[in-house]
């Protein structure tokens, strides 16, 4: 899937949510889903961010997409439920979810964890996507092949020494995405894990400052596998955590 070639029809009149939609990988996914035919519900905090990511995406010819302000960190139950709603009046379904919004918070040993920074990564990284997705569901119901995506990480697979908070809530992930995955066999919805792998990112950058950015995968060099996962060519695929390098 690494390899994927995507037709610019693969993703035609799909309706697609982006979390995280203003930057980074978040950003560049929204852009090649509107690029291959989609239209996409950009998802985030900063306003100004999401307009330059519809400004990009109408003048590359794409379906105008819908902006979504929304901090996942003090989004109420009543928030998705107006999200869904609005959606399903717009649009009648949702085919597509990219939980892509993620915190870093700081890193170091366990033992003096911040209780307020754990907290807050916990309830953006894993308690937001829980919840969206939950009120998501009816309405990719609604679709004939609905992909959810999560975000993995490879330390949310093998824990490694001072990731602390964040490398939990993406094991925490990885076991949301293999119980809804159960959950959902024999469905039109299907749901997997990308694992994005070492990418120039803000986050990327906050983790590794000193490191040697020109040895890092582009966020558009990823891109063939989160097409693949959100195009009907993966609808056989389900409960998966894949990488995307």
């Amino acid at each position: 899937m690494q390899n994927y070639q995507a037709n610019i029809h693969t993703l035609k009149e799909k309706v697609i949510l982006v979390t995280g939609a203003g930057d980074g990988i978040g950003r560049v996914a929204a852009i090649n889903f509107a690029k291959h035919g989609a239209t996409v519900i950009l998802l985030g905090k900063t306003v100004d961010k999401l307009e330059c990511v519809y400004d990009e995406i109408v003048a590359l010819g794409g379906a105008k997409p819908a902006i979504v302000p929304l901090d996942l960190q003090g989004a109420s139950k009543q928030n998705y439920r107006d999200l869904a709603s609005t959606i399903e009046n717009e649009f009648g379904r949702l085919d597509g979810l990219l939980n892509n919004a993620g915190i870093l918070g700081s890193l170091g040993p366990l033992e003096f964890f911040c209780v307020s920074t754990f907290e807050k990564i916990m309830k953006v990284n894993v308690t937001a996507q829980a919840v969206l997705t939950k009120y998501m569901f009816p309405i990719l119901r609604k679709s004939d092949n609905a992909s959810v995506i999560f975000t993995s990480s490879s330390v949310g697979r093998k824990g490694r020494a001072h990731w602390g908070a964040y490398a939990i809530s993406k094991f925490a992930v990885e076991g949301m995405m293999q119980t809804w995955a159960d959950e959902v066999e024999k469905t039109n919805i299907r749901v997997n894990c990308i694992n994005p792998g070492a990418t120039l990112t803000k986050m990327r950058d906050s983790a590794y400052p000193g490191e040697d950015k020109t040895t890092l995968a582009t966020p558009e060099s990823l891109m063939p596998t989160y097409l693949y996962m959100m195009s009907d060519d993966s609808v056989d695929k389900n409960g998966q955590s894949v990488d995307a390098q």
